[in-house]
């Protein structure tokens, strides 16, 4: 009896184990499918008119892609590191119910957008936005101590030149020797940014922009 009992005890466990790796499949699918210019580019287009379609394509990607490392993230907070894809995701906020509905089938929770200014410390934000940069590197195959290149997240803004955006440098040594140093660093330092001004540089993982302060970055995202 007691073996009849430990065994149907091992098979619930690996049951649940396949069950919500299965649950998490279903949230990426979701993520990956769901119709974000569908719902938002008119929308997007209005609020940024200096992008062409093909541009708010790449927004969209963005967005995409902030809620999947979100969903990787749990209730961790993540911060933004693009104000286009921010736009885009205020733009979504606006329609209740379907990003309610998104929420709870792509995330399984609500995720809140935190404004800097709600935040409880200027840690919550370096933590968000090293929680960004590492798994966005991890999800594009990037080294995040000695990154080749930046994620897509961090890169978008200054690949469509947007105006007030996040700009990240991947060198800022090498940069600010050529004398063409600007925006947030990102590569020497595993990290960029941060949500609406954190306080730590260099040293210790946070941001550190190109004339010396710390910030960047747009807000955060976490669950209830």
């Amino acid at each position: 009896m007691k073996l009849i009992i430990l065994l149907s005890f091992i098979g619930l466990i690996v049951a649940t184990i396949f069950w919500w790796r299965a649950l998490l499949r279903q949230r990426a699918e979701f993520i990956d499918r769901y119709p974000y210019a569908k719902l938002l580019d008119r929308r997007l287009a209005a609020r940024r008119p200096e992008l062409n379609a093909a541009q708010r394509g790449l927004v969209f990607d963005g967005l995409r892609e902030y809620f999947q490392i979100c969903r990787e993230a749990g209730n961790r907070l993540v911060a933004m590191p693009s104000q286009a894809v921010d736009d885009a995701w205020h733009e979504f906020i606006l329609f209740t119910r379907q990003y309610r509905q998104f929420c709870d089938r792509g995330l399984g929770r609500f995720l809140h957008h935190t404004p800097a200014e709600a935040m409880r410390t200027p840690v919550d934000a370096q933590d968000g936005i090293k929680r960004a940069w590492r798994l966005s590197c991890r999800r594009e195959g990037i080294d995040a101590q000695r990154p080749a290149s930046l994620p897509s997240l961090f890169a978008l803004d200054g690949l469509l030149g947007i105006t007030g955006g996040f700009v990240y440098q991947l060198d800022c040594l090498a940069a600010a020797s050529a004398g063409t140093a600007s925006g947030f660093c990102a590569g020497h330092i595993a990290c960029g940014g941060g949500c609406g001004g954190s306080s730590g540089c260099a040293g210790d993982g946070g941001s550190s922009s190109a004339d010396g302060g710390c910030g960047g970055g747009g807000c955060g995202g976490g669950g209830d």
